[in-house]
């Protein structure tokens, strides 16, 4: 049976639905030393394996838009090596060991700008679309590299 755009869009949007909620998973990104492990991450790949254009970190995922730089290693190589170095330091962090991130991923190929805009301005207000924070400024752990 083959799945339309639409379907998977719903299906995504209830997922994300329910990470929004943080009614499912561990919400250890909502600590402070935690989210900011992960953002010293996703920057230090920034201009390396990728061009960083957002993230926003929320209290149990989160999104990352990125294009990749010429010859740049595959995108799963790359979220393997961050997921595999966060979670030995967050784990470290919380004084714990075992999974801490789920192991898959979701990636959507961007294909004009006007997506990419769009795309951006959904990350960035995720916090606030989860009611978090009024604005997406006041999230502490919302990344934008403005063009």
């Amino acid at each position: 049976m083959t799945t339309t755009y639409a379907q998977q869009r719903r299906y995504f949007g209830r997922f994300d639905q329910l990470l929004d909620e943080a009614a499912h998973g561990s919400t250890w990104l909502r600590q402070p030393a935690i989210a900011a492990l992960v953002g010293d991450s996703l920057r230090h790949f920034d201009g390396k394996a990728y061009q960083l254009h957002c993230y926003c970190i929320m209290p149990n995922h989160v999104h990352l838009v990125v294009s990749l730089a010429y010859n740049a290693p595959l995108l799963v190589e790359t979220l393997q090596r961050i997921k595999g170095y966060t979670a030995l330091q967050a784990n470290k962090l919380l004084g714990r060991t075992g999974q801490f991130w789920q192991r898959e991923t979701y990636d959507h190929i961007v294909r004009s700008g006007e997506e990419m805009q769009r795309i951006i301005a959904y990350v960035l207000n995720n916090p606030v679309k989860a009611g978090l924070v009024d604005t997406w400024e006041q999230w502490p752990h919302t990344y934008w590299a403005e063009p």
